[in-house]
């Protein structure tokens, strides 16, 4: 599933081909953004604006429409010039938004839907969406305050389900869910209740750290969704990025113990921890 920095990336690159262009082409795959364009056109309409909410992308058009996407496990938009060969099958094409210049398509998008600022401030998931780590408005500080009122609203929650709330705060997926807990030293299986308020300062700047830094300008800006090239280590070598995810029977990269994994949460998401670096259970500080 992408995460939160992806979704970042592609917005950005979406923003820097397409924002400000006139529409000269709208196509969809889908029948309820499909009425939407035959009773108000898109074509004419100047993008005004694309931006990445957590794992949410918004394009607004001018005349208050937004196009509201969301990736789950399979969705990419995709980039194109004009007249370019896509790398994807047309029968996987859900959107196509067309300017003089440039084909931004989304594949298998699951989620697709149009909106106005009204009606966008009424949905269900925006409306309680977390702060997102990636905004240039987040504040750390912010984000403990959102770890403690979670740890007292659900003291029993382990602490990787609750990361991967995106109403806690939004962005992080279960790459950084694993990276962000070995880092941390936290055990991921720990109740949030038993975590002290300095643990929760060293998950949250470690979360914002990781994300940025994987954000930067120069690492991988382009515009498909995929976590290639995502790393939490100093290294470029595609097989030493990543301290504990999918890293399962190996030795961890700092006291050689064997990483372990086990599905966790009512999505049975896999997580993957060093039991010596991150043991079952720690004493508050």
């Amino acid at each position: 599933m992408p995460e939160g920095d992806t979704i970042y990336r592609s917005a950005r690159a979406l923003q820097r081909s397409i924002g400000g262009q006139v529409v000269t082409g709208f196509e969809t795959g889908l029948a309820k953004l499909a009425r939407i364009d035959d009773d108000t056109p898109l074509k004419g309409r100047t993008i005004e604006k694309i931006e990445s909410r957590g794992k949410w992308l918004l394009i607004h058009f001018s005349g208050d429409l937004i196009l509201l996407t969301h990736m789950l496990m399979s969705g990419s938009w995709h980039l194109y010039r004009a007249r370019e060969r896509w790398r994807r099958p047309r029968s996987s094409m859900r959107v196509v938004i067309r300017t003089p210049e440039w084909e931004a398509v989304a594949f298998n998008v699951p989620v697709a839907e149009f909106h106005t600022a009204h009606s966008l401030a009424r949905h269900p998931h925006i409306q309680k969406i977390g702060p997102d780590i990636l905004s240039t408005e987040f504040a750390v500080d912010n984000g403990i305050e959102r770890l403690v009122r979670y740890a007292r609203e659900a003291p029993a929650v382990e602490v990787a389900v609750a990361l991967l709330n995106q109403q806690v705060i939004s962005g992080l997926g279960n790459v950084y869910k694993n990276e962000v807990a070995f880092a941390a030293g936290i055990n991921p299986f720990r109740p949030m209740k038993t975590l002290s308020l300095c643990e929760m300062q060293l998950i949250v700047e470690t979360a914002n750290r990781f994300m940025k830094a994987n954000v930067m300008d120069g690492k991988g800006g382009g515009i498909v969704t995929y976590p290639g090239g995502r790393q939490t280590r100093h290294t470029m070598r595609s097989e030493g990025r990543l301290w504990v995810y999918r890293r399962q029977g190996h030795e961890c990269r700092r006291c050689g113990a064997t990483i372990l994994m086990r599905k966790q949460g009512i999505q049975a998401r896999s997580t993957y921890w060093c039991p010596k670096c991150q043991p079952a259970m720690q004493e508050n500080s």
